[in-house]
């Protein structure tokens, strides 16, 4: 037994979920998925199953709410999030920036700031963010450091060197 196991915190992760945020619908090809596959086929040499949602083949209302209602595919992806150990959100690099999709993935975790177990914690605590950006180095690294602070305003834990690119 490890002393992480002694007292009680999981030593390995499970599951992991990768949100790509690409501006291009399935079937076309995109980097953000590839780097996605590829970061996920990393993780699995840890033992760490995964799971790729194209969040552009979804119809994901503009709203910082949990569910928007009637149409809204955003509750079957939280349900997703929640149930992972591990969120990897992977996006392209426009004029610096992360894809608008990724801004909107953002803005409807953005409701989970204010969600809690019946104990009272966070409902993302013990969870890991990771990003994987496609683009030039200079704007991965503004990206990733501005997903980062999104994920952990929302109480991801952000590994070190937690991101890919």
């Amino acid at each position: 037994m490890t002393v992480l196991q002694s007292v009680g915190y999981p030593t390995t992760m499970t599951s992991a979920l990768a949100i790509v945020c690409t501006l291009k619908p399935t079937p076309a090809e995109s980097s953000s998925e590839l780097i996605a596959r590829q970061t996920l086929d990393a993780l699995s040499e840890h033992g760490v199953g995964g799971e790729i949602v194209r969040a552009v083949d979804h119809d994901i209302r503009p709203s910082v709410e949990r569910d928007m209602g009637d149409g809204d595919q955003w509750p079957v992806i939280l349900d997703k999030v929640l149930a992972a150990d591990i969120l990897l959100i992977s996006t392209p690099t426009w004029l610096g920036h992360p894809s608008s999709v990724t801004q909107r993935v953002l803005e409807r975790l953005d409701a989970e700031i204010s969600e809690t177990d019946d104990a009272g914690r966070p409902s993302s605590l013990g969870k890991v963010g990771m990003v994987a950006v496609v683009g030039n180095e200079d704007g991965a690294h503004k990206i990733i450091a501005d997903v980062f602070g999104g994920l952990t305003d929302i109480g991801f834990t952000i590994p070190a060197q937690g991101s890919t690119y």
